[in-house]
């Protein structure tokens, strides 16, 4: 049990702080979790209350805790092949530019990958359409490093791969045994073709490239109209035209961007012919 209490006042500081950073607007049912998810953070540093320890992260001299605060409010759950439709549509795309053959590799960038799943479902759909005969990259960014971490091990309880195919399951997954029994790790050579970057989408964007598949899954229903626009601006703009856009189901673009038009519910395609 929480031995800390949070007041009002101290979560409208931890809502600021989030929203600054990260331009997520958490509402008053996440008292709870900001409360939860920080108090060892207080018992780390012996400090009597959530104010102390806002006050350690705006000092400026904690850096590494900011990110650490970051960490443990921005953290989503996620599984393997997470709305199995997409993947079926990003299979198509994939064949389609295997078909049309180009120099430049077919590109997809997972935009909140959380720890990981959707980006190694993005790579393991991509292994076997385009294989080693077609260059492929996916790129995956979230603005947790806590995260990242965990994802860039591959690594993962065997329960939360009951969506994989079992045909991806055998050619891209190996089974835990002895000490690792229960557990589920990707297949290094797959590992190795996904690249983890720290990420936040709420500033100005570093020099990922264009891409082919963008996914922003279940990441808009944390921000404001404002922010949400701003967000898929930025990210939009780095979808070469043409291109697939996924978001999640529960989400929608309407007054948010005309740069793209539906396609299915929850995919959209960037407006504009595709340049050579």
């Amino acid at each position: 049990m929480n031995a800390f209490q949070i007041s009002e006042q101290e979560f409208a500081q931890f809502q600021r702080f989030i929203f600054n950073i990260a331009g997520i607007t958490m509402s008053a049912a996440k008292k709870a979790l900001v409360s939860g998810r920080l108090a060892k953070r207080l018992q780390h540093y012996q400090l009597p209350s959530y104010a102390a320890y806002f006050k350690l992260l705006s000092d400026g001299q904690s850096p590494d805790e900011v990110q650490l605060a970051v960490d443990l409010l921005t953290t989503n759950e996620t599984y393997f092949f997470r709305e199995a439709r997409h993947f079926e549509l990003l299979r198509e795309a994939a064949l389609d530019a295997r078909a049309a053959w180009r120099n430049t590799p077919f590109r997809v960038w997972s935009a909140a990958c959380s720890s990981g799943e959707e980006p190694y479902s993005i790579a393991m759909v991509l292994a076997d359409c385009l294989g080693t005969n077609h260059p492929w990259e996916v790129v995956a960014s979230d603005i947790s490093t806590r995260v990242l971490q965990r994802a860039r091990t591959g690594h993962y309880p065997m329960e939360r791969t009951q969506h994989i195919p079992q045909d991806y399951l055998r050619r891209f997954c190996l089974k835990g045994m002895g000490e690792q029994q229960g557990t589920l790790l990707v297949e290094r050579s797959l590992r190795s073709r996904v690249q983890f970057r720290q990420v936040n989408l709420n500033t100005a964007l570093p020099d990922l490239g264009q891409f082919d598949v963008i996914f922003l899954r279940n990441v808009m229903i944390y921000f404001n109209g404002d922010t949400k626009r701003q967000v898929v601006a930025r990210v939009v703009g780095q979808l070469r035209p043409d291109g697939h856009f996924f978001i999640g189901h529960s989400e929608s673009l309407h007054e948010v961007t005309d740069a793209v038009r539906a396609v299915v519910p929850s995919v959209y395609r960037k407006v504009g012919p595709r340049k050579a």
